[in-house]
């Protein structure tokens, strides 16, 4: 189901507003801290240093702030300085008030994600982060992490078992944002060719799979089940399970690796902790972070030092494995690049699962290089389904072919037949519609829903004219498998057809009219 997240996006002058206000004890000394020069606010408020100088313009023709010049602790020269007036202190109170109410995503000392007022982060984090500061991370980050080691060492607490102010552990938190095994999941039923297919990639030590299909089809369900038959035949595999979530970044992916890799206080000998920006909005050096993983994945001796006390030793290599990957794949294709060209070269191997198809890699990769294999997961075949249909009771089981036409072989409406007697319940409609259609562009839903008064494929131009469509079939479509290229023409998931079929009324007999 889809799930809405807490947005949050600070505009800049209440950034500006909220910065000044932590700093206003300086407004009546001589020198002061380069936190109110130009430089000083573009670094704390995540802008372009011609952005302060713009919104400080505006500002001061409001009245809101007064500028100086000041000598700078640190610095032999004078600098331009701002500082808040009287009415600009009203602004950041009012503004203070606002974003009090925020709502962020937090995850906690005991991993659980929650909703939180952003004036309630910085005590249920246990650290000392400004009202700003939680913004900013929340806006560019989606998530903050109790022990996240940018939020300085943790505040001693009520509880006996909290640590100690400086003692920290580095990457603390990291731990919760993936897993070492998958997760417990569905009985896979039929998939017999896609698992060989698993096998055959795996025994042939190529560095990566991409896994992809539309919601619900059982990517992940065939990759966990898939993976823990190969764990009961090598139980030293070394697995990080990093289920992709819409509100990650970059940055936290990068961080969780580098905790999986085993990089903590004691062990960093490519000082990659030095590569993470230590401050929300600024730029993550994704080059310096590959390098540098290279060299020390690449470098037995540091391996070997860090897992001696392990059991079974420093692992043959590392396997990643990617769920939900096209949650970050927009914001996040150089990292992604960085570890598939990683993996070419050091012992990583990654499992990509994805419900679009991934543009991180060229079809060189594919078929020339043999660096990517890739399984594009459809629906359950008739024989799949009969063989399913035969664990069944009751007399008024529909036929293989009746459940495949309406479902296009959907191994959660066969799930939902089992539970409630009929692959139509409403909880199958629910997750079309909650899952699909929901998110769809109006003209791609009528594209779609045209498509589906039709008993077989259509050619495009046929289709594009009579849904008025200018250019070429849609990509997106295409990628996510709602929308075939066949030999005939053009057709839709079947089981997308199902539920577009039930629309009735004077608009369907229109798409049908169109099509004539």
């Amino acid at each position: 189901m889809a799930v809405e997240l807490p947005k949050v996006n600070i505009p800049v002058t209440d950034r500006i507003f909220l910065h000044l206000a932590e700093h206003f004890d300086q407004y009546d000394r001589f020198m002061v801290s380069s936190a109110l020069t130009r430089p000083g606010i573009a670094e704390a408020c995540a802008l372009h240093a011609p952005n302060v100088s713009r919104a400080m313009r505006d500002l001061l023709k409001k009245g809101a702030v007064s500028e100086h010049s000041r000598s700078i602790i640190g610095d032999e020269r004078r600098q331009k300085t701002w500082q808040l007036t009287e009415s600009g202190i009203d602004s950041a109170n009012n503004s203070l008030k606002k974003h009090e109410k925020t709502e962020v995503l937090v995850r906690d000392q005991e991993g659980t994600l929650l909703e939180l007022e952003a004036g309630k982060v910085s005590d249920r984090l246990e650290a000392d982060l400004t009202l700003l500061q939680i913004l900013l991370h929340a806006q560019h980050e989606g998530v903050l992490t109790y022990g996240d080691i940018r939020f300085g060492p943790i505040r001693k607490g009520e509880s006996e078992s909290l640590p100690m102010p400086g003692k920290l552990t580095l990457l603390a938190g990291a731990h919760a944002t993936y897993h070492f095994r998958p997760p417990k999941t569905r009985l896979v039923h039929g998939r017999d060719r896609e698992l060989e297919e698993m096998n055959q990639w795996f025994d042939s030590r190529r560095p990566c799979m991409v896994i992809d299909g539309i919601a619900g089809i059982g990517k992940s369900t065939l990759v966990a089940n898939w993976l823990e038959g190969r764990i009961e035949e090598e139980p030293n595999l070394s697995v990080c399970w990093y289920p992709c979530q819409i509100w990650d970044r970059e940055l936290g992916l990068a961080t969780s690796l580098l905790h999986r890799f085993g990089i903590d206080e004691k062990h960093d000998p490519y000082q990659l902790m030095e590569t993470l920006p230590l401050s929300p909005g600024a730029v993550f050096n994704v080059d310096s972070w590959r390098r540098r993983l290279l060299a020390y994945l690449t470098d037995a001796t540091a391996i070997r030092e860090r897992f001696k006390d392990e059991a079974g030793g420093p692992p043959p290599y590392w396997l990643i494995v990617l769920d939900d990957v096209h949650h970050i794949c927009a914001h996040s294709k150089e990292l992604l690049g960085a570890l598939l060209q990683m993996s070419t070269k050091a012992p990583l191997r990654l499992v990509m699962i994805s419900r679009t198809t991934l543009d991180i890699y060229d079809r060189r990769d594919v078929h020339t290089r043999n660096i990517v294999c890739e399984l594009s997961l459809k629906g359950l075949s008739l024989d799949e389904i009969g063989e399913w249909l035969e664990s069944f009771e009751g007399e008024d089981v529909p036929s293989a072919g009746v459940i495949h036409n309406a479902t296009g072989g959907h191994p959660l409406a066969m799930e939902l037949l089992e539970l409630y007697g009929t692959p139509e319940h409403e909880d199958w409609l629910r997750f079309l519609d909650e899952e699909i259609i929901i998110h769809m562009p109006k003209e791609e839903r009528n594209l779609l829903a045209t498509l589906a008064q039709s008993d077989e494929p259509i050619v495009w131009q046929k289709l594009a004219e009579a849904c008025k469509w200018d250019g070429e079939p849609p990509k997106r479509l295409i990628s996510h498998g709602l929308l075939m290229e066949l030999e005939g023409g053009m057709w839709l998931h079947e089981a997308l057809r199902e539920r577009l079929l039930r629309e009735v009324g004077e608009v369907a007999e229109k798409r049908r009219k169109r099509l004539d």
